[in-house]
């Protein structure tokens, strides 16, 4: 009989949820204040984005007192900004440059991380009517990682050392990002010059079980996820820069800033206060701890003292 640990039953639990929400797809479900006043936020499945549209609530509850209503698990940037262009929500709660350059916008890979965050502020303004904001201080690349114990026996240090055994490797990967054009793994071989025996491509929470498994020999993964840790996964260098920039920031319609005066002033507080560990550590709370989303949340803006004292103008 097959014994499942509490952390399996969580994610198929999750896994569930997801598929029922897909199925009945008649509208988006508001977790909290659903009604018409309430301030929307927009999160996609990752623990990361619903973390972060859980501290925006939380933030905008505390200090303004507005209702908000969450939109959880959409199932990718392009839902959630169709969400946004269609009125069913106000705020997303993580978009990455790279991502939305690419995506959303069309537009050519931009690897300059400033000029990246310049197009995506400009464009969203100006064919949206959008405000991106400036990012919460972590990037949530695209990284190669193996196991510790495959990085220690083979000195892999960076993806050009993975390279050397790639031949006789199995690779997991994001699912959409085997062929996203610029930076999927066509360009990547090219980039890179090697491929690797086999590529899966798969959900990304699959790729971190599939290597713990020993049925995958590198995955690709998030640079911010909190199951690095929980894997005692080793992060790859990308030597080569291969990799767009992927800043996370919010997204708000210009029509609720301007409904609300005071909300730009208090989403600014968090500008620049959330770096790549400390989302680690937040997702790792979720994913291996098991606490929910809006627990994490709570608890680090109460030990910030929601970041009081930092507003500024818009």
């Amino acid at each position: 009989m097959l014994k499942l640990t509490k952390k399996v039953l969580v994610r198929l639990v999750l896994f569930l949820g997801g598929t029922l929400f897909l199925l009945t797809g008649c509208s988006f479900p508001g977790v909290s204040g659903s009604g018409e006043d309430a301030i929307r936020i927009a999160s996609q499945s990752s623990t990361e984005s619903q973390i972060m549209a859980n501290i925006l609530a939380e933030l905008i509850n505390h200090e303004l007192g507005y209702k908000t209503a969450l939109i959880s698990n959409l199932g990718s940037a392009t839902v959630a900004h169709q969400a946004m262009i269609r009125g069913d929500a106000d705020i997303s709660a993580t978009r990455y440059t790279g991502t939305d350059i690419t995506g959303t916008l069309q537009l050519p890979v931009v690897k300059d991380p400033q000029k990246a965050t310049q197009i995506v502020k400009r464009e969203f303004k100006k064919r949206y009517n959008q405000t991106w904001f400036p990012t919460y201080g972590f990037a949530d690349t695209y990284a190669f990682m193996v196991t510790q114990e495959t990085a220690k026996e083979k000195n892999i240090k960076t993806i050009s050392d993975l390279g050397k055994y790639a031949a006789e490797m199995n690779a997991g990967v994001d699912s959409s990002w085997m062929n996203r054009p610029g930076d999927g793994y066509k360009d990547f071989s090219e980039t890179y010059g090697f491929n690797f025996q086999r590529v899966y491509p798969m959900q990304i929470g699959l790729v971190y079980d599939a290597v713990e498994a020993g049925k995958m020999q590198a995955v690709l993964g998030y640079s911010t996820d909190g199951r690095i840790k929980s894997y005692k996964l080793k992060l790859l260098k990308d030597d080569k820069r291969f990799f767009p920039p992927y800043d996370c920031s919010l997204v708000v319609n210009d029509s609720l800033l301007k409904k609300y005066p005071k909300l730009a002033p208090l989403l600014h507080r968090l500008d620049g206060k959330i770096d790549l560990k400390t989302m680690q550590s937040l997702n790792y709370q979720v994913d291996n701890d098991l606490l929910e989303p809006a627990v994490v949340a709570q608890q680090f803006l109460a030990k910030h003292q929601y970041f009081k004292g930092s507003d500024k103008n818009d």
